[in-house]
Order: C-alpha cells, then sequence, then structure tokens
C-alpha cells in the first residue's frame, strides 16, 4: 500500500494548496485554475491575492467541516489485465519478419 499523502496544505510543492484543492473537490485540472490566476494577477493583482486567499479560507472550511472519510479516499486499483494462454496448437514465438 502506498504511503498516505500528507493534506494539502501541508505539502511542500504547494502554496496553500487553493488550487489544488479546489480541482479536488469540483473534479477538473488544478493546472487550469493556476494559469487563470497567473494571467489574472498582472491586471489586478491585489483583487486576485484577496479572492486567492478567500478561496483558501473556504477550502480549508470545507475540508474541516466535511472531512473525506479514510474509505471514500482509497483509491480503487484496476485489476491488470491477463494475457490470453496461446490456443493448442499455436506456435509459442510470433513470427517476426527478419531485418534486411
Amino acid at each position: 500500500m502506498p504511503a498516505s499523502k500528507p493534506p494539502v496544505f501541508a505539502r511542500h510543492d504547494t502554496f496553500f494548496g487553493v488550487c489544488e484543492a479546489l480541482g479536488q473537490d469540483l473534479g477538473f485540472n488544478a493546472n487550469y485554475l493556476r494559469v487563470a490566476f497567473a494571467v489574472a494577477i498582472l491586471p489586478a493583482p491585489m483583487a486576485v491575492i484577496g479572492i486567492y486567499l478567500a478561496l483558501g479560507v473556504l477550502v480549508a472550511l470545507s475540508r474541516w467541516l466535511f472531512p473525506v472519510r479514510q474509505a471514500e479516499a482509497k483509491v480503487v486499483e484496476a485489476p491488470s489485465a491477463a494475457l490470453p494462454a496461446p490456443l493448442e496448437g499455436q506456435n509459442d514465438q510470433a513470427d517476426m519478419p527478419l531485418a534486411a
């Protein structure tokens, strides 16, 4: 079993994990939100920082009020597809063309 990941807010590769948490909760790629924030910060940096912090508080409250249960958070692994056994009478080696 893989080691459990730390909470989004405690990871070292995110800045409070707001975009990642919103992407997980709403089911979209967090990079789209990151790009939107990066583009929007150029003309109005104070407004974007305020929106980011407000979303951070909203995400923190939602994660605190509605924690994810361990049973729901487990990733279900797909069974590995086994290769079919060769039929009787067939050669086990595949016919491969020879290089000229």
